[in-house]
């Protein structure tokens, strides 16, 4: 028992472990249809592009079976702009394979609120820290700098409006890295590929999505 009289905590990996029983029962079992015909292979019509947060998970949010989207996650969503110097291209291969191999007709961008690595991006706060100290973040997040630029000069550093402003901002500088690869520019001309930027707001659970021609987000009805 701790100090304050409850019952100790169940360990993490206890929880992981129940709620894999739970899907055994609810997600695998009355499925196995699905899975069977999965383990032949996947074809996902959509990629998601989404942050690592653990509290915006695609599947969640769009409530869809397993084999339904294929998705990437990392620190706010972004996708860096094609290049071909060596080096370890984590999003850009998991772009060109959905792309070129699964042939995804959309890819959706997804920001969302209370971003970290957005905040970071803004303040700048892990900017000359050392890589296992912050670096690698800052590094990563350096891809916002140009947008970041124009939303301080805007709205400041600090605040809701200047990090939500930040937060849109990033999905639409992915939507701009992602039309440099030369795969996704081609397909999105013929039609058999199209791009959307969305954003998922924490605080009230509302999915809103970008409307290019104006620059703004606004609410699914």
């Amino acid at each position: 028992m701790s100090d304050t009289g409850n019952a100790p905590a169940t360990p993490p990996l206890d929880r992981l472990i129940a709620g894999y029983h739970r899907f055994r029962e609810t997600g695998w079992n009355p499925h196995r249809e699905r899975w069977s015909t999965l383990r032949e292979g996947q074809q996902p019509e959509v990629m998601v592009i989404a942050c690592s947060d653990s509290r915006v998970d695609p599947s969640q949010i769009f409530d869809v079976d397993p084999g339904e989207i294929f998705v990437v996650r990392n620190v706010a969503a972004l996708v860096p702009p094609f290049e071909t110097t060596p080096g370890h291209h984590g999003v850009s291969a998991a772009l060109e394979f959905a792309v070129q191999v699964l042939k995804v007709r959309e890819i959706i961008v997804m920001g969302h609120g209370m971003c970290g690595g957005c905040k970071a991006a803004l303040t700048q706060e892990l900017y000359g820290a050392e890589p296992g100290q912050g670096g690698f973040v800052a590094n990563w997040i350096s891809l916002l700098d140009d947008a970041r630029d124009e939303v301080a000069h805007k709205h400041g550093t600090e605040g809701r409006p200047a990090e939500r402003a930040m937060e849109q901002a990033g999905v639409k500088v992915s939507l701009e890295n992602l039309r440099s690869f030369p795969c996704v520019a081609q397909k999105e001309a013929k039609g058999s590929l199209k791009l959307r930027g969305a954003f998922f707001a924490i605080s009230d659970g509302l999915l809103h999505l970008l409307d290019e021609a104006t620059g703004e987000f606004a609410p699914v009805e």
